[in-house]
């Protein structure tokens, strides 16, 4: 390799607009992460494109699936990388708006010409990059997407987190289970798939266990008053309420209904997980519980080292799901090239198909037929302005 090319390339990518870009702002739109100088002057580095909502309503899913990324590329690179070459990360922000993710997966693949995406957004997101990935036969790691169409008929798609038939099972059998609720009525956000698709997997779960859906109500994404709907709930006298659409909306919905009088447990999915629902909800969000990946109180070696080493990285914050699961999604992908044995598209998407019984921080995982992760799920709850675990449900 020709190093004056390869000082050339350092040079475009280290741009002082790429650099601004790069810096750990709230708001940034791309950045080319690397071990070292030296380290990529000794091989050409192996280029994976990343799209976040680092930016609007969405920004805390983003943010943090992005520290789980560069977590794991710095770790992976300190050990001398992947097939001797050091792993690069292109970032994209999808800015929390329909149709940038799609644009961006356009960008990643045509012209810096990534052998893999990964993506830490809503459903919708990815499920706007899935079919272009799939065109372009670039395996695309979804990690935290939990529509089941995400992955459908795309056998270059994949996923590092549970399934929304599973987290709405879950979501069924801690309401009826552990909450010993008979009517519940459900909340849900028309316009995300995500929710729509958990709440009906609710419905259909939490009626074969033999409990009845008191009343459901909607509203769209961005909604900030939702006193009609929930005076409609609380005349229904329902036992508890699932709120399943995200974290914004979840913190002002359990603020609103506390101020209507109504005390009811209130619960949700992995899309209340982001310190910003007790930071909006306050005191309303004491009591509620919401379904995620992993817990962080988990005693597990491999959880405890992993806070262990987020904390010293990020002035003691305490890492939530989206964190590890992006991390997570790294370490198959790695391993997944080093057991392909080259970066060819064809070659690692059928070793990111055949990954077993991967040790994660999220969990043993293994990619199913579907390219779906099959893996246990934890509930929790808010505690004292805490977030505190409650049990672990698994598949």
């Amino acid at each position: 390799m020709n190093l004056f090319r390869v000082g050339a390339r350092l040079v475009r990518a280290l741009s002082p607009r790429r650099l601004a870009r790069a810096l750990p702002l709230r708001r940034f739109t791309a950045a080319v992460l690397l071990a070292s100088p030296l380290a990529a002057a000794a091989a050409e580095p192996i280029r994976i494109g990343e799209i976040e909502p680092l930016t609007g309503k969405e920004a805390a899913f983003g943010q943090s699936a992005h520290r789980g990324v560069r977590m794991a590329i710095d770790e992976i690179n300190a050990r001398g990388g992947v097939l001797g070459r050091p792993l690069a990360v292109v970032v994209e922000d999808n800015q929390s708006k329909p149709g940038d993710s799609a644009t961006v997966a356009k960008k990643l693949i045509a012209r810096e010409k990534v052998v893999a995406l990964i993506c830490g957004g809503t459903s919708s997101n990815c499920l706007e990059i899935a079919p272009i990935a799939q065109g372009a036969k670039i395996p695309f790691i979804s990690t935290t997407a939990t529509a089941p169409e995400v992955t459908e008929k795309r056998d270059y798609i994949f996923r590092t987190c549970f399934i929304d038939p599973f987290q709405g099972e879950v979501l069924a059998k801690f309401a009826h289970a552990t909450l010993k609720t008979k009517r519940v009525a459900v909340l849900t956000s028309a316009s995300a798939s995500y929710s729509v698709g958990l709440s009906k997997v609710f419905r259909e779960k939490f009626a074969a266990l033999g409990g009845q859906i008191a009343i459901e109500q909607k509203y769209a994404e961005g909604d900030k008053d939702f006193r009609a709907q929930l005076t409609a709930i609380k005349a229904a006298k329902p036992d508890a309420i699932a709120a399943t659409g995200f974290y914004t909306e979840a913190a002002l919905i359990c603020k609103q209904a506390r101020d209507l009088g109504i005390t009811v447990p209130i619960f949700g999915g992995d899309g209340w997980e982001a310190p910003e629902l007790i930071e909006i909800g306050g005191k309303a969000v004491e009591g509620t519980y919401y379904a995620s990946h992993y817990s962080s109180e988990s005693t597990e070696p491999v959880v405890a080292d992993f806070v262990k080493r987020y904390r010293a990285r990020h002035n003691g914050e305490t890492p939530d799901s989206m964190a590890p699961l992006a991390y997570d999604a790294v370490m198959i992908l790695a391993d997944a090239l080093a057991r392909a044995g080259s970066t060819d598209s064809a070659k690692l998407r059928a070793a990111l198909a055949a990954a077993k019984d991967f040790p994660g921080v999220t969990g043993r995982t293994t990619i199913d037929a579907q390219r779906n992760a099959t893996k246990s799920a934890v509930m929790l709850t808010v505690k004292n302005g805490k977030v505190a675990y409650v049990e672990t449900i698994a598949p």
